[in-house]
């Protein structure tokens, strides 16, 4: 009786030993939590693993031909000068300017007469005005905004992604700056002269309207200058003088090229440095990079800019360096066709020219280089990645490159 007693005794003993221990629900649920999270976070470092393939696959992508995808027949006159306008093709005379899409179709014309049209593009806004003319015209991809009359000849103008134009109007002793809206509505005037800041050479705006650059050319003591001047039209520019903001002079040198890239980004090209600003108040100057062989060509998009220069290089005829729009050098890119235009266009550097055409990305890697099959008057990129619009003299063809 006592072995039996005994017996039982160990057993149970054994069997509390051997028994696991209790999970409480909350527990289990906080297990089953973790197990969740581990799984779904091993696929999305699948997925993201995957991602990255496939970017650096698409990034190294070279192409090596272009289909064609559609073709409209068009009649483009022989006087009629030619402008990419976003992803639409811009046509204009001293008769009048045109717009149209890729189907041929004319979305707007314009006619006018003008002895020296002169035309700026600010994204998906475009002016058109005459040289000593009193007429500036100004339309989107959509239709005509309006049209500005002004009281004094018009000697240059630009306009903004918003439809203001800024122009200088040439007067007896001073040159005036005026800005107007679409509709012809002035809402500012300031002067200038010789004696005080100089001759305007260059006028820029910001896509906001904002702000104003002005590159003056004067000389001082002898000495040819140029000061590069901007002025703020915003709140922060009502209390200063002439809504004057901040500037910059250089001494022996011609500042007779500047563009605004965004609205806290300019540049600024003279015939012996390429200078940087920054800055959606008053800018300032980030960076500047002195020149010392001759500048063929200036190019820009919205994130960088390319000088042209003769190549040093055996091989090549030409030299394309890229700066970002902080300033910083790029790349360089050899190459050795006479090219018709430098487009940049996201992440691409089209060079072309009316037969060949070479494309690179932004760190200077070949994507793509052949020949076109017609005569290429204008290429145009399209929203479609690798997708372009390409008119010829008798037509406008899309493609795409695979």
């Amino acid at each position: 009786m006592a072995n039996i007693r005994e017996y039982f005794r160990k057993k149970e003993k054994r069997d509390k030993e051997q028994k696991p221990p209790r999970i409480s629900y909350r527990e289990k649920i906080k297990s089953h939590k973790f197990t969740v999270f581990y799984r779904v976070t091993l696929v999305l470092m699948l997925l993201a693993a995957l991602g990255a393939v496939a970017f650096i696959q698409w990034q190294n992508k070279v192409y090596t031909e272009s289909v064609e995808l559609s073709n409209v027949e068009i009649r483009i006159p022989s006087d009629a000068q030619m402008m990419p306008f976003a992803s639409h093709l811009l046509t204009y005379s001293k008769d009048g300017i045109s717009c149209m899409d890729t189907k041929g179709n004319a979305v707007w014309n314009q006619t006018f007469e003008m002895q020296n049209p002169m035309v700026d593009i600010n994204q998906n806004v475009v002016a058109v005005g005459d040289y000593n003319g009193r007429q500036i015209y100004v339309m989107n991809t959509e239709s005509v905004l309006g049209n500005i009359t002004t009281n004094r000849p018009v000697r240059d103008f630009c306009v903004s992604a918003g439809g203001v134009v800024a122009a200088v109007l040439d007067d007896t002793n001073v040159t005036l700056i005026c800005l107007y809206d679409a509709k012809g509505k002035e809402l500012v005037r300031f002067r200038t002269t010789m004696k005080e800041s100089g001759y305007p050479a260059e006028v820029s705006i910001s896509p906001s309207g904002e702000l104003v650059c002005v590159s003056y050319l004067y000389v001082d003591s002898g000495h040819m200058k140029s000061s590069v001047a901007f002025y703020n039209f915003g709140a922060v520019g009502q209390n200063n003088t002439d809504n004057y903001v901040s500037g910059y002079d250089y001494i022996d040198t011609v500042v007779p090229f500047a563009r605004f890239l965004d609205n806290r980004s300019l540049f600024a090209v003279s015939d012996d440095r390429i200078m940087f600003f920054g800055g959606a108040q008053k800018p300032v100057s980030i960076a500047e990079k002195l020149l010392d062989e001759e500048v063929r060509g200036v190019y820009y998009g919205s994130e960088y800019v390319g000088l042209v220069f003769n190549s040093r290089e055996s091989g090549s005829r030409y030299r394309l360096d890229v700066y970002h729009k902080s300033g910083n050098f790029v790349c360089s890119i050899e190459y050795d066709i006479e090219c018709r235009d430098v487009l940049f266009h996201e992440d691409q550097i089209i060079i072309y020219n009316e037969s060949d055409c070479q494309i690179y990305n932004s760190k200077g890697a070949e994507k793509y280089a052949g020949k076109f099959n017609k005569t290429a008057l204008m290429l145009i990129p399209q929203s479609a990645s690798y997708t372009y619009m390409v008119v010829t003299p008798d037509s406008i063809d899309t493609i795409e490159l695979r």
